[in-house]
């Protein structure tokens, strides 16, 4: 059993949730600004009509600030596999590195040279080309996303790969393999879907500022219609795609969709848990009720876990202690196998050590027995596997609600505008006003139950995060996190005041 620095862990968690929280603040509307600002410039291009220009002209404007400022933390977020997770980065930079790179690639070539045309081309060159860089960064962003989450994809559900007991490295066997898991598709199409959800909301806020202190009227209504109409066709997509992410993690992490369920003891008919307020002294393997109250669907958990009507459900107490007439393996009997894995593999490396060829090939043998549970070897206890079930519970209920109030939304402003009503619901546009806000709730929900909700893996089953932290001081790590709290604070500070100003001049100054 390896020495553990719970503190040095702890806050290098909490130093590259801060960054990747912060990050995740401009990266959904990169993704989903990029394309609306493409439908508005494909508009004006087909009608002509100058008004659709100035149009595009201003929210482009807005994307552009953003995504420099998405850009910056980007960066940070980066260096910090370097800096703080050194054993992660070299365990598994073969397969995690790849996507990276990839997704530098598409960066710098599709999105940095056509994003010039599309900032500076204006009048300079033809409209149809100038259109063309504008939907090739929209493809290039989302499809740098798509690297970057394929990345995350294989963290959660690591497929492709072999380890190789020499190097004590993870190996990419399968690009394929990682590029199309269940768990990369439905995280890419899932995210990104989402994030054009938020750059719609984004539209709407904006839009419903103008409408309440009767300014660019025309211009707010022109806006809405669009990101209406996008933001609503997203939003039902956000449904399936989240459908089938509940689906890939039922067989993939099985754990955390007990976690966001709050099911502690396995259910045939399993029902979903609409609302419901957990039990905050419940604790794995007692006899406490896990909610003080609860609403649930009878049997829909089984059904969208496992396609199957009264189907079952692991819960929690099932996963940790195993649950043997429904052929669930406890973590119990896994961290035996893992550390049975770990001895072997020592045993291995001596007697490569020790010149000892036999012994060498009778140890890789009985390690090739429990690779797979390699990662539980270095467990300290059963119930560690346990994610934190409260904030994974609340946050994707919040996730959940706020998805399923924005398609009513956008349905309620495109059935006003098309009226001829909407600047005169004075009601509404308050709701529009704050709607920005309910969706990056969302969107910071989501990855909480992503992120938290697979503790407490880095790689899921194979690595624990405290395997993969760099050894450092802690005091290192509380210093750069407070210095990047002071930066990304003056960042998004910086950001804000500069949108607030080019939202004042508004579309005529462009």
């Amino acid at each position: 059993m390896i020495d553990v620095d719970i503190s040095l862990v702890n806050w290098s968690r909490a130093q590259f949730a801060l960054t990747a929280m912060y990050h995740w603040v401009f990266v959904p509307l990169t993704l989903g600004l990029s394309f609306l600002c493409a439908f508005f410039e494909s508009i004006y291009v087909r009608t002509g009509d100058e008004k659709w220009k100035s149009l595009t002209r201003f929210w482009m404007t807005l994307f552009g600030i953003n995504f420099a400022i998405g850009v910056a933390t980007g960066i940070i977020l980066e260096f910090q596999f370097g800096t703080n997770w050194s054993n992660y980065s070299w365990m598994v930079g073969d397969i995690f590195g790849a996507p990276l790179a990839i997704e530098g690639i598409f960066a710098f070539f599709l999105e940095a040279t056509f994003f010039a045309v599309m900032f500076f081309g204006w009048n300079r060159v033809s409209k149809g080309f100038h259109l063309f860089s504008t939907w090739m960064v929209a493809v290039g962003s989302n499809l740098s996303a798509l690297w970057i989450l394929v990345a995350n994809g294989w963290m959660q559900d690591p497929v492709g790969m072999v380890f190789n007991p020499e190097t004590v490295r993870f190996e990419m066997e399968n690009f394929w393999a990682v590029l199309f898991s269940p768990t990369a598709v439905a995280k890419f199409t899932h995210t990104t879907s989402s994030a054009f959800v938020l750059a719609s909301l984004f539209v709407l806020t904006i839009s419903s500022w103008y409408l309440i202190k009767r300014k660019h009227q025309e211009m707010a209504k022109r806006s809405i219609v669009v990101a209406s109409i996008f933001g609503l066709l997203a939003s039902v997509y956000v449904g399936y795609t989240g459908d089938e992410s509940a689906f890939t993690v039922s067989s993939s992490q099985p754990m955390k969709l007990a976690a966001i369920e709050g099911l502690y003891e396995g259910e045939e008919s399993a029902g979903l848990v609409v609302a419901g307020m957990l039990n905050p002294a419940k604790n794995p393997g007692d006899d406490l009720d896990p909610f003080l109250f609860e609403m649930k669907i009878p049997g829909l958990l089984s059904i969208l876990a496992n396609r199957e009507p009264g189907s079952f459900v692991p819960g929690i107490d099932d996963l940790v202690y195993g649950n043997e007439a429904q052929g669930v393996m406890g973590v119990d009997d896994k961290m035996k196998l893992g550390q049975t894995a770990v001895a072997d593999l020592a045993a291995y490396k001596e007697a490569r050590r020790d010149g000892d060829a036999g012994a060498a090939e009778a140890a890789l043998v009985r390690f090739g027995e429990n690779s797979e549970y390699l990662g539980y070897g270095y467990l300290r206890t059963p119930e560690e596997a346990v994610p934190p079930v409260a904030i994974s519970f609340y946050a994707f209920h919040v996730m959940v609600a706020l998805g399923s109030f924005f398609p009513i939304l956008f349905l309620v402003y495109l059935f006003f505008l098309f009226r001829g009503k909407l600047e005169e619901q004075r009601w509404l546009l308050p709701v529009g006003l704050v709607s920005l806000l309910l969706g990056a709730i969302a969107q910071q929900s989501g990855w909480v139950v992503a992120e938290v909700g697979r503790q407490p893996w880095a790689i899921q089953g194979m690595m624990p995060v405290s395997v993969a932290t760099t050894n450092v001081g802690v005091g290192n790590v509380q210093t750069t996190f407070f210095m990047f709290v002071g930066l990304f604070t003056l960042l998004f500070i910086a950001e804000v005041k500069i949108m607030l100003k080019q939202i004042s001049i508004g579309p005529e100054g462009h």
